[in-house]
C-alpha cells in the first residue's frame, strides 16, 4: 500500500480517469444549452405562427387551363373527345420590379424575442404580348378562364392590398390558388385572355403590406428581376441563390439585387409544376448576432482544458510541497468547474452573456480558490491557483 501511495504514474493514471468521468457532467452541461436553445427555436415558431412568418413572393403570374381531351367511342359507335384532365400554362413576365421598405418589429415571448418585421412592398413590370395559338382537339385552351395570380408564403400576415392593376385594369383579389405550380398559397384574380389576343405587352402595378418575422424572400419570375430593400435592421444576412449585385450595411441595410432568366433554371412558359424552383428564391434573413446558447456552448468546448490545467497546478503543488490531496478533492474541484456553464447558460438568460460569464467566474474562481487553499494550507500555492483561474476566464 505504500507503493501505491508513492506512486506518481498511478496517481496521474487516476486524475486521468477523473478528468474522462467529468466529461459526463461536461456533456449533460451541453445537453441542458441544447435544450434550452430548443426551446428558444420552438417559442420563435409559436411567435411566427400568430405574428407571420419567413416570407416568399412568387409573380405576379399569368396562368391559363388547358383541359386534355381523350378520343373514346361512345355507345352509339361514333368518335367523341371526352375530357380527361386539366393542366396549366404559364407565363412569366418580362420585366419584374420590386422595392421594399422593411421596418423591424421585435416580438417578446417571455425571455425570447423574435426578428419580426412589416414590408411595404412596390411591384410593377410587364407581361410580353400573349397570342392565341392554334390547338388540335386532344388540347383546349380556355382563355376566358384566365388568372393572374401572386404566390404569398403566409396570407394570415397580408395587412394591406394597396393597389392592384394589370393593363389599367383594377384586379379583385381573392385567396386561394387554383393550382399549386408555383405555390402553395397566394391570393388571385380573373383575368379572361379571349378577347385579348396580340403582342401589346401587359403592364401590372402591385402595393401592399405584409408582415413576417426572420426572413423574406423572392423568386426570380422575370425575365429581368429587380429587387431593392431597404431596412432599419442593423444586422442582415443575405441568403438564397443569389447575393445581392450591389448593398451598404450600417446603421440599417440596402441591398438591390438583379436577376436574368438565363441565372435559372426554368423557362418564361412553361406548363405544371418545373423542378427546383424554390431553389432560386433569394432573399434576407432579419439575423439576430450569435446568441448566448451559441456562447455558451463555445465556452463549454473549453471546459476539459480548463479542468486539466488546474488539475495541473494541483498535481504540481501535491508533488512539490508534499501534500496529499485525495482522488475525491480533485473529482470535488472538477465539478465545481462545471458548475461554471450551468450558471452561464441560466443567467445569460436574464442579464445576457457578458455579465453572465463575469459573475459565473467570480464565483467559481472564488469557490475553488477557497476550497485549495483549505486543501493546500498554503496562501502562495492558493494563490498560484486563483492566478491560473483567472488568467484562464480571462
Amino acid at each position: 500500500m505504500g507503493w501505491v501511495r508513492r506512486s506518481m504514474t498511478l496517481r496521474v493514471a487516476l486524475i486521468g480517469i477523473i478528468v474522462l468521468l467529468l466529461l459526463i457532467p461536461l456533456e449533460m452541461v451541453e445537453g441542458l444549452i441544447r435544450d434550452r436553445e430548443w426551446t428558444k427555436h420552438q417559442v420563435e415558431e409559436e411567435v411566427s405562427s400568430t405574428w407571420g412568418g419567413p416570407q416568399t413572393l412568387t409573380g405576379p403570374v399569368i396562368s391559363v387551363p388547358i383541359d386534355e381531351m381523350t378520343r373514346t367511342i361512345n355507345a352509339e359507335k361514333q368518335e367523341v373527345w371526352i375530357k380527361g384532365g386539366t393542366i396549366w400554362r404559364h407565363y412569366l413576365p418580362e420585366e419584374l420590379n420590386v422595392k421594399g421598405d422593411l421596418t423591424d418589429e421585435v416580438r417578446y415571448r417571455g425571455i425570447y424575442k423574435v426578428a419580426g418585421y412589416w414590408a411595404d412592398l412596390a411591384m410593377d413590370g410587364r407581361f410580353a404580348g400573349i397570342s392565341h395559338e392554334a390547338t388540335g382537339p386532344d388540347r383546349v385552351v380556355r382563355w376566358k378562364d384566365a388568372v393572374i395570380s401572386l404566390g404569398i408564403t403566409d396570407l394570415r400576415s397580408v395587412a394591406e392590398i394597396g393597389t392592384a392593376e394589370v393593363a389599367g385594369t383594377r384586379l379583385a383579389l381573392e385567396p386561394g390558388l387554383p393550382c399549386t405550380d408555383l405555390a402553395a398559397t397566394g391570393i388571385v384574380s380573373r383575368f379572361p385572355l379571349d378577347t385579348r389576343n396580340d403582342s401589346t405587352p401587359i403592364p401590372f402595378i402591385v402595393r401592399m403590406r405584409i408582415k413576417g418575422s426572420r426572413n423574406l424572400g423572392f423568386l426570380p419570375v422575370g425575365r429581368t428581376t429587380r429587387v431593392a430593400l431597404h431596412s432599419t435592421w442593423n444586422t442582415p444576412s443575405f441568403s438564397g441563390a443569389f447575393l445581392p449585385s450591389e448593398r451598404r450595411i450600417g446603421p440599417g441595410f440596402d441591398a438591390s439585387w438583379t436577376v436574368l432568366h438565363y441565372n435559372r433554371s426554368y423557362p418564361q412558359r412553361f406548363e405544371e409544376a418545373q423542378p427546383d424552383m424554390e431553389a432560386s428564391a433569394f432573399g434576407v434573413d432579419l439575423l439576430v448576432p450569435v446568441d448566448d446558447y451559441q456562447k455558451s456552448t463555445r465556452a463549454a468546448k473549453y471546459g476539459v482544458m480548463l479542468i486539466v490545467l488546474v488539475f495541473t497546478v494541483f498535481f504540481f503543488v501535491e508533488v512539490m510541497q508534499r501534500i496529499r490531496i485525495h482522488p475525491i478533492q480533485y473529482l470535488l474541484v472538477g465539478l465545481a468547474l462545471c458548475i461554471f456553464y450551468s450558471l452561464l447558460i441560466a443567467l445569460s438568460e436574464h442579464i445576457g452573456f457578458g455579465y453572465a460569464y463575469i459573475v459565473s467566474a467570480v464565483a467559481v474562481v472564488v469557490l475553488v480558490a477557497l476550497y485549495a487553499r483549505s486543501v493546500f494550507r498554503m496562501p502562495k500555492a492558493a494563490a498560484l491557483l486563483t492566478l491560473v483561474l483567472v488568467l484562464v476566464y480571462g
